[in-house]
């Protein structure tokens, strides 16, 4: 079992471009019944309602939705390199059709409010606080429509409270 321990969210540190856009994370949701996650490249880290916070944008298509509307947690997990294919089926498959977790080797962790893996090297426990769909009529610049969503399926903004931070 990984052993983790816990920080304050100011003292996160890093790089969060490279965290979230090249490194990825796992977005996860569910209980110790049942839970799903998927991998995200899109999403931010800040302050916003004098709280720390991340935003999340998952698409209505993917499972994980599911697990996320159900639950008032999610987590966040960053893999260390070396699970990079883990990702990979994490980001393709749909945990509708198999065990995720299993098929990419991780090892789900249920101590907290939201499931996250053992393998990970850091880790946002996050509480939700407001969701949003988002709408063709909010795009400013209108390019991003063609190049995002040619089939139609916008995002739902998550923006969660970061309560707890897990650093290996």
């Amino acid at each position: 079992m990984a052993h983790f321990q816990t920080i304050r969210p100011e003292e996160l540190g890093g790089d969060v471009f490279t965290r979230i856009g090249k490194q990825w994370m796992l977005v996860s949701a569910g209980d110790d019944q049942a839970s799903n996650m998927m991998t995200a490249s899109w999403g931010g880290l800040g302050v916003l309602w004098n709280k720390p916070v991340s935003t999340i944008y998952i698409r209505p298509s993917r499972y994980t939705l599911e697990f996320l509307e159900k639950e008032d947690y999610y987590a966040l997990s960053f893999l260390p390199e070396e699970h990079r294919d883990a990702h990979k089926i994490c980001g393709s498959r749909s945990g509708r059709d198999l065990d995720k977790a299993a098929a990419a080797g991780l090892h789900v962790c249920h101590d907290q409010k939201a499931p996250y893996y053992e393998e990970a090297e850091l880790v946002l426990i996050c509480r939700k606080l407001y969701v949003q769909d988002m709408t063709l009529d909010g795009f400013v610049d209108r390019d991003l429509i063609d190049k995002n969503y040619g089939s139609g399926d916008l995002h739902r903004v998550f923006v969660g409270e970061i309560e707890t931070v897990l650093k290996r």
